[in-house]
Formats: structure tokens, C-alpha cells, sequence
């Protein structure tokens, strides 16, 4: 009997070797390829794209001869490929869906199996589930051709993916003004699919794009992980300040999340610039719509939903939640803790090569230093302060479930707790307006305590209070 796969907040995650084999992604394919079928996709076709991890590209292999085999058509992309890449080629090519062999920004141990839809968003959790439930338990249930045979037949086509996605982003946004500027840009590829995209869309004029960790190497040296939060960036902040550069740019792994650092060296953290980049599109670029926003990120955005009269929804964590809740309110901007932000006109999915391209806009439009943007942003909504610990776990989730359950704090960080929000985990409101949130993690065994607050003095008080709370302490 094969290991059990089980979906979480964007497919299936694994160690390599360990539980992520061959065998696993094949079963994973004919679990979509079964569900593509069952909603009467017969010989569509699926883009199929991978990144810089171990062997992804004979993964990715693996995964096209099983989609091909099951009356399915597939478009495999060249080589390593952005995921926001692969994701407008779904909408170019007028797909069926994606999959995308990557673990994002996890250790590099790990593996992944993500999946889209035919916008080129996150899967619904409907459909993750019966994607789980179609999963043959045996790889003797797996229907396979070789790829030449499928290259023979028409069913398997490569494609650079690259293309139609440059010629997209002239429609969103006007490059010329950010080469002209003459900033001096460190990028940090934190040695994935973003390399050479800054360079290659900026290059020519008096900008200049400085990279750094721009080679494949699974091991991902100088950081933990391909996540773009400190202590990973922290080569990239030195280098920064070493070069009296302007601005620093991360991606992750797959370059659907970003991070930004500031030209003294300092971080600019998630919440901070999900709330800069929405305050570019409303105030800057004078778009309206509704914001998206999971609960486990800024209040900024309920403020800046006020000043400029636009909705703003909130989700549980993850883009399965996000991207269906875009296109149903056509929202101008969609996004997460995690560093991941989509926007109207391109495709409901983390972009983080495009995000960065705002950001930069965002100073050469406005004239400030990104520690001036802060200073700006802070002035519209006030302070906000933010940190997060995670932690890893063993034992019953749900009785740790219940120990957060029967803690029932009157006050936390010395705030009174006015609201308990159980839809993705525990979001305690305080009274301040800010929150702490306990919350596990979708893809690997670990427990997130997260918190936001207006008083700087207090947000190491909260999420202790939060690790208490939590029974990790």
C-alpha cells in the first residue's frame, strides 16, 4: 500500500526521497489528471512547469507522461519557469489547468505538487479535495506513456512560457520610467526562478540591477530557506548598505512571493508592504476595487479601505481562499502574511516578479526612498508593528486545538481581548485594533504565533502571551 497524499493550503508538499518519490508524483498526476477528466476536460490542455529544486525537472517530466496518457494534452515549459510565469500561460494558451512542481519557499528537503485552475489561481479547497480523493492508492493505477510517445502523438509540446508573459506586463505597467530613474537595485533570487528576470526587464538604461544567489543551488546557501523574511534576506540587507544601493528586491524560490528592504538595510516587512502596494494602486495609480486579504494580515488595509471607500474582504490563510474570492468581486488586489500579492488584470495568483515592478514604480512616481514610503504609508493609517514566531510541533493537533480553546485570555500583551475569529485557526482582536493569531501551518508541522499591533512596546509581550496560550511554553 502506497503513503497516504494529503493537500494543504496550495497541494501537496513533501520530503524528497522520504514521502516526495516518482512514484507519489506519478499518483498525484493521475489524481488530477481523474479530476480534469471528471469535469469534462478531455484532451484539453494542462501547462506543466517546474523550479530549481532537486531533479523538479524529471519530476515535472514524470508528471507530463501521466497527463498525457490520460487523454490529456500537455504544454511543458523549457526550463525553470517563474510560478506567476506559469500561471498567465494557463489564460495564454487558454488551458484546462497547471501543474507546477515546486515547494516554494520551503527547506530545501522538500518538494511540491501545486495545482491551478483555468484562470491560473489556486484550486478551490472543493477541488483540492476531490483532487486528494481521486488519488490512486497503488502506482499500479497509474496510466503512463513515455514522453517521446507523447511528443509523437501531439500530446506533449515545449514551450518558453516567457513570451506572452513580458508582452502581458506592458499592458500593466510602463517600464521605461524605472530604467530611466537610475536607481541601483540588489536583487536576491535566493538561487530560484527569479533569476535574471529583474535584469532582463530593467536592463538597458541608467537603472542598474545588482543580483545576488542568481545560480541554481538546491542547497539554497546563506539561508535557511528560499523565504523571503529575515534571517534569509539578511545577506541581501548587508549587501545592500555595502553597495549604497536604494532598494533591495527578494523572491522566493518560485518567485511568486517578494520582500522588500529599505536603503539603510532594514526590512520592510509583509504586512508593511501589502498595505505600500495597495496604497500604490489606490492613491498612485488612482484605481479603485475591492482588497482581499487573509486574516493573518494587516488591519492597514481595513484603514485604507475606509479612506478610499473600497470593500475589503478577508479569507482564511492561503490562496485557494484568495484567488476564488478575487474573481468573484474583481478585486484590485489580492494577498497574504506570507509575501504573496495578485492583482486585477493579471492572473488571481501570487506574482512577486510584477509586484516588485510596482514597488519600484512606486518610488520612481513618488520621489522617496522606501524608508520615506513608510514614513508616508504611516501617516495615512499610523504605526503598525508586526512579528512572528513559528514554531515546530508534535503530537495531536486537535488537542492542541483544544488547549488554545480552554485558555480563553482576558487580556493579551496587556490589551483587552475583544473578539475570538476560529475561521483559520485563532485570531484573538484586541482592543487597540490590533490581533495575535495561533495559527498551524498547511504544509509542514509547525505552529505560527503571529501579531500586529500600534504600540512597538508591546509586541514581543503579545506573542509571548501568544506561546503561553499556545502550550509552547
Amino acid at each position: 500500500m502506497a503513503s497516504d497524499i494529503r493537500f494543504g493550503t496550495d497541494g501537496w508538499r513533501g520530503a524528497i526521497a522520504e514521502d516526495y518519490t516518482f512514484d507519489n508524483v506519478r499518483r498525484c498526476a493521475q489524481g488530477f489528471a481523474d479530476y480534469c477528466l471528471s469535469e469534462g476536460k478531455k484532451d484539453a490542455w494542462i501547462v506543466v512547469g517546474h523550479d530549481k529544486r532537486f531533479l523538479s525537472e524529471d519530476f515535472a517530466l514524470a508528471v507530463a507522461e501521466v497527463l498525457a496518457a490520460n487523454q490529456l494534452r500537455v504544454y511543458l515549459t523549457d526550463g525553470p519557469t517563474p510560478t506567476p510565469v506559469i500561471s498567465y500561460a494557463v489564460v495564454d494558451k487558454k488551458a484546462a489547468g497547471a501543474v507546477n512542481i515546486t515547494a516554494s519557499h520551503n527547506p530545501p528537503t522538500d518538494n511540491g505538487f501545486k495545482v491551478r485552475d483555468q484562470n491560473g489561481g489556486a484550486i478551490a479547497p472543493d477541488g483540492l479535495k476531490k483532487i486528494e480523493a481521486l488519488i490512486p492508492d497503488s502506482i499500479a493505477s497509474v496510466k503512463r506513456i513515455s514522453a517521446a510517445e507523447a511528443e509523437a502523438q501531439g500530446r506533449l509540446v515545449h514551450f518558453d512560457a516567457s513570451i506572452a508573459y513580458i508582452e502581458h506586463l506592458k499592458d500593466l505597467i510602463d517600464l521605461q520610467p524605472i530604467k530611466d530613474a537610475g536607481l541601483k537595485i540588489v536583487f536576491d533570487a535566493m538561487w530560484g526562478n527569479g533569476a535574471g528576470w529583474f535584469t532582463r526587464l530593467l536592463g538597458g538604461g541608467k537603472t542598474q540591477i545588482l543580483e545576488i544567489h542568481n545560480t541554481r543551488n538546491p542547497v539554497f546557501p546563506e539561508m535557511s530557506r528560499p523565504e523571503p523574511i529575515p534571517p534569509n534576506i539578511n545577506v541581501g540587507l548587508q549587501r545592500t548598505v555595502e553597495l549604497g544601493a536604494d532598494v533591495l528586491l527578494i523572491t522566493d524560490g518560485d518567485a511568486d512571493r517578494v520582500g522588500f528592504g529599505d536603503e539603510k538595510g532594514n526590512f520592510i516587512n509583509q504586512l508593511q508592504a501589502y498595505a505600500l502596494l495597495a496604497f500604490y494602486l489606490l492613491e498612485v495609480k488612482g484605481q479603485r476595487g475591492a482588497i482581499v486579504k487573509t486574516l493573518s494580515t494587516t488591519s492597514m488595509l481595513e484603514t485604507l479601505g475606509k479612506l478610499y471607500n473600497v470593500p475589503v474582504y478577508e479569507t482564511g490563510v492561503g490562496f485557494k481562499y484568495v484567488a476564488p474570492k478575487m474573481v468573484e468581486t474583481d478585486a484590485l488586489i489580492g494577498g497574504e502574511e506570507s509575501g504573496g500579492y495578485a492583482f486585477r488584470g493579471n492572473v488571481p495568483e501570487r506574482d512577486g516578479i510584477l509586484a516588485g515592478l510596482y514597488f519600484l514604480d512606486m518610488l520612481v512616481k513618488l520621489q522617496k526612498t522606501p524608508s520615506q514610503l513608510i514614513d508616508l504609508l504611516y501617516s495615512k493609517v499610523g504605526a503598525h508593528y508586526y512579528d512572528r514566531i513559528d514554531s515546530r510541533f508534535s503530537g495531536d493537533r486537535k488537542q492542541r486545538e483544544q488547549i488554545i480553546l480552554n485558555a480563553n485570555p482576558a487580556t493579551i500583551g496587556g490589551f483587552k481581548v475583544v473578539e475570538l475569529n476560529a475561521t483559520d485557526g485563532f485570531k484573538f482582536v484586541l482592543e487597540d485594533g490590533g490581533w495575535l493569531l495561533i495559527r498551524f501551518s498547511g504544509t509542514e508541522p509547525i505552529m505560527r504565533v503571529y501579531c500586529e499591533t500600534t504600540d512597538a512596546s508591546r509586541v514581543q509581550d503579545i506573542l509571548q502571551d501568544g506561546l503561553r496560550i499556545a502550550g509552547l511554553k
